[in-house]
């Protein structure tokens, strides 16, 4: 949301963004430039917050509305009660099949699916892909500096691979798995492996499966701290695009994944990192412990990264958005 919005203004566009009062978002909005409403969203059918939704509406006059999720697609349908000449947009992120005839029904004149795996997901939840355009997220491209030194910091020597795992610490990011992936890798390569957990609130020492680990909770500069490791653990079970594995690639950083979702849409299988079945424990394991092992394997992976990354820039992703948008807005002229 905040890349898309500032490439739009500097572009010369006038976005409005409504969000969560006191969210980050707001704030970084704001410092560069960007209009933002505070607006108190306790549901999705929140009455309050769509009357707030449609006063800004009212007030702003927009060409057009762009719902970003769930929450905001079914407030946006709301406030958008009796103005049908106002074009709605909605992104959609998460490879679920989504259900429900009203809030994909007519009213929407777009959807953006953020990988060619969730425009399937939307297919089969029956939406035409005719009504779909896929506009792949961006990333910044890192700017990393020095690489963090984790082997100084934890007191690990250089025989020492250091494996990450960057994102929320959830279930369906995969976590649960991890001990099983470890107790399923060999016991000397599992030896040399350190893994470094970027995200989440718990912090210090830890083991997890045949993996010693630090958790090193939330990271301001995760550029700087991914920069420090040489390979990237991605468990997901379910994922519609997957940044963190764009900003592994760019930092040539190789990771190791499940194919699920958008994924393989990223990651070019023995080219830029490694992807093994859904589910397969034991393929993730082989994987880590070839990695671990082949330093040539390693780095062949890591000097193809930067490359594919930059497929997937801010630049295009505000182009795309944009050429969307576009479309939208001349067909409603013509009509």
């Amino acid at each position: 949301m905040f890349l898309l919005t500032r490439g739009q203004r500097e572009a010369g566009d006038e976005p409005l963004v409504a969000a969560y009062p006191d969210a980050p978002l707001i704030k970084r909005l704001r410092s560069a430039g960007v209009a933002a409403a505070s607006v108190r969203m306790r549901a999705d059918w929140d009455i309050v917050a769509a009357r707030r939704l449609r006063a800004l509406i009212r007030t702003w006059k927009p060409d057009l509305v762009h719902a970003h999720d769930a929450r905001g697609h079914a407030l946006a349908l709301a406030a958008l009660v009796g103005r049908r000449h106002i074009p709605l947009i909605v992104t959609r992120r998460v490879t679920f099949v989504p259900k429900g005839r009203l809030k994909y029904g007519k009213r929407v004149a777009r959807f953006i699916a953020i990988s060619r795996a969730v425009r399937d997901a939307m297919q089969s939840g029956g939406i035409d892909p005719a009504r779909v355009d896929v506009v792949y997220s961006g990333v910044p491209t890192p700017t990393p500096g020095d690489a963090r030194d984790w082997r100084s910091e934890r007191g690990w020597n250089a025989e020492h691979l250091l494996l990450g795992v960057v994102g929320a610490m959830t279930t369906e990011k995969g976590i649960h798995v991890l001990a099983d992936i470890a107790n399923a890798v060999r016991s000397d390569v599992a030896a040399r492996v350190r893994l470094v957990l970027l995200g989440g609130k718990a912090m210090g020492i830890d083991s997890i499966g045949q993996f010693e680990a630090y958790r090193a909770g939330f990271v301001y500069d995760p550029h700087r701290a991914m920069a420090g490791l040489d390979g990237l653990l991605h468990p997901s079970s379910a994922e519609g695009l997957g940044t963190a594995l764009i900003d592994a690639m760019a930092l040539r950083v190789p990771p190791v994944a499940f194919s699920v979702g958008g994924i393989p849409e990223l990651v070019v299988d023995g080219e830029t990192g490694v992807l093994v079945p859904p589910g397969d424990v034991k393929a993730f394991a082989r994987a880590i412990e070839r990695i671990v092992t082949d330093s040539t394997v390693r780095e062949s992976l890591a000097q193809g990264g930067p490359s594919r990354a930059a497929l997937f820039s801010v630049d295009r992703m505000v182009s795309g958005t944009r050429a969307v948008y576009d479309a939208i807005l001349s067909r409603s002229a013509r009509d």
